[in-house]
């Protein structure tokens, strides 16, 4: 049986690309640059790359990196945005808690919930983690984006969706959180590439970042940052706090 993930982006890729939460690439892609001083030479994968987009502009500004996703219709998709452009990228389809890789990446990128807190346990989560690590040589480093289990402590998950959602875009229902899993069950609405309603059952875990960092260590990291994660203008300045949906963690072996 498939799960809520895989049939969400059977077919969800043109649309995906009109939500509101895909349209901060340029400047989360300037921070990115920023954290590898702007050197061209390492070799950067995107896990969860979903339609390319990091992996496209990246490659447009000089960098060479490798996009991996489970989805078939997400990579179609990045494949052809990348041809547009002219650019040559190696898209691969594989499962981010198995990765194929073994200390080839100076740096892996996992950014909008590109596959960790998706899954449905939280083993299956660490694997993920477990996995980019063992993709990264022994200097790497790992920047990913995760939901902020501080935010729903204080906040109410379906109020901020509500808030953010925009007319003719995905929206997310019937929110309730999990206190002691820290896992808000809701419903995904959408409509997909071939403009079928859909209505998903869905279930993300919430990270709190005691637990980010105690996760990190167990796989090597020695240097674990936490930050408040804004949509397009990821900052080292930016604290977290209870008022951000996300985080933003940048793991360095």
């Amino acid at each position: 049986m498939k799960q809520w993930y895989e049939s969400l982006f059977e077919n969800y890729a043109r649309n995906y690309d009109k939500e509101c939460f895909v349209q901060g690439t340029a400047g989360e892609c300037d921070f990115i640059e920023a954290e590898v001083g702007r050197d061209k030479s390492p070799k950067i994968l995107d896990i969860g790359c979903g339609t390319g987009r990091h992996a496209i502009e990246l490659t447009k500004r000089g960098y060479n990196v490798t996009g991996v996703d489970l989805s078939e219709s997400q990579l179609a998709r990045a494949r052809e945005k990348a041809q547009e452009a002219g650019l040559t990228i190696v898209f691969q389809t594989q499962d981010a808690r198995n990765l194929t890789f073994d200390g080839e990446f100076d740096l892996a990128i996992m950014l909008c919930e590109g596959g960790f807190s998706l899954m449905e346990t939280d083993e299956m989560n660490f694997a993920i983690l477990k996995s980019a690590a063992r993709a990264l040589n022994a200097q790497g480093k790992l920047i990913f984006t995760t939901l902020n289990g501080l935010f729903p402590l204080f906040h109410s998950v379906s109020e901020f969706y509500k808030s953010a959602q925009k007319e003719g875009q995905s929206q997310c229902k019937d929110c309730s959180f999990d206190l002691m899993t820290f896992r808000d069950h809701n419903t995904a609405v959408f409509e997909d590439d071939f403009g079928n309603k859909r209505a998903l059952q869905c279930n993300e875990r919430y990270y709190v970042p005691s637990e980010i960092t105690w996760l990190l260590k167990t796989l090597g990291f020695k240097k674990i940052n936490i930050f408040g994660a804004k949509l397009g203008a990821y900052s080292r300045n930016d604290k977290l706090t209870t008022d951000d949906f996300e985080m933003l963690v940048i793991a360095e072996k």
